[in-house]
């Protein structure tokens, strides 16, 4: 048994550095945030309409309207999990006593918005040097993350996410670490916004196995992979269709394209596409192709949608499929 826990934390937790980028550490964390932004290929950096989380760029909470809250479940394959939780609130800012002459639409904004994103795979079958069944394990892995975000000009919005990662492998094998990111919203007009974002900064994973290894562990570090992200997004309200594509480089070596629509083919449906991870360096990477629909509807004070994504899986006996529900109030 501690031979197969040997192979099996040095195969996770010590990837070399020119393995993919899906390999690296921390790879839950960027297969994207709940069935909105997954159904539009995750290119979300730059989008500032309709209910929005920081996960994509901690300065979008400026731009949310109400308070809106966002849980969603993925139905994965191979034993695996993945479910998503989030609160956006924007508010405005106090001003200071000689500003109080200003106009009301000229007042400061800011923004909050925190989350979690839980993963992990069940059924582990463990067994010892003999083949024999020891029992069934999981693994657990988790980012916490709380944003804020300001308003320093009607064009110019910043923001700075702190992230906190916790991740459970086996028994008393767990790993913690905290990260930053920090991005930014240029609105060039009504229609036109530019986007920019850094992420991952200082996040990574500190393991150490002697707990169940004894003489025969070690210690090991291992480091996210920083990305760097630019975005931009049209709307039309003409057409009723937002556009949205993002290019996005990592040290990893990857230079990631996406791009995503949302039409609203009603005032209660809105339909969804999108292209996430085509890998710019290498045409043999496999991009992700998704579609989403969302259906909306108020109740009371609610603004009530059912939202649901489905993205293609190539290399998996099953596709991918979330679902999730957002209250705006």
């Amino acid at each position: 048994m501690i031979t197969l826990i040997l192979i099996f934390v040095s195969t996770l937790a010590a990837q070399p550095e020119f393995s993919s980028i899906s390999s690296q550490p921390g790879a839950f964390s960027r297969m994207g945030f709940g069935a909105r932004g997954i159904g539009m290929g995750n290119a979300m950096s730059s989008v500032k309409y309709g209910n929005l989380v920081s996960y994509y760029n901690p300065a979008l909470s400026v731009f949310q309207k109400d308070n809106s809250f966002q849980t969603s479940y993925a139905i994965l394959s191979l034993d695996r999990k993945l479910n998503f939780l989030n609160f956006t609130k924007r508010f405005t800012l106090p001003r200071k006593r000689k500003d109080l002459s200003k106009k009301k639409e000229d007042a400061l904004v800011a923004g909050i918005s925190f989350g979690i994103i839980n993963a992990g795979v069940g059924n582990i079958i463990g067994r010892d040097n003999q083949g024999n069944n020891t029992g069934e394990f999981s693994t657990s892995e988790n980012q916490f993350f709380v944003s804020v975000a300001k308003e320093f000009s009607k064009k110019l919005a910043l923001g700075i996410s702190i992230k906190f990662y916790h991740y459970k492998l086996f028994k008393n094998i767990t790993s913690s670490g905290i990260g930053f990111d920090i991005g930014g919203i240029y609105s060039l007009n009504k229609q036109w916004t530019l986007s920019f974002m850094v992420a991952d900064l200082n996040s990574k994973y500190k393991w150490d196995t002697t707990p169940v290894l004894q003489l025969a562990g070690s210690q090991t570090e291992n480091k996210f992979p920083l990305l760097k992200k630019i975005g931009v997004s049209y709307l039309s309200k003409k057409f009723k269709t937002l556009i949205a594509a993002e290019l996005e480089s990592s040290n990893a070596g990857t230079t990631i394209f996406r791009i995503g629509a949302e039409h609203y083919l009603t005032k209660n449906i809105t339909l969804r596409g999108g292209i996430d991870r085509y890998n710019l360096r290498n045409s043999d990477f496999p991009f992700r192709p998704s579609l989403g629909i969302s259906f909306i509807r108020k109740v009371g004070s609610f603004i009530l949608s059912v939202d649901y994504a489905y993205v293609i899986e190539r290399y998996s006996p099953k596709d991918r499929h979330i679902v999730g529900i957002t209250a705006r109030f």
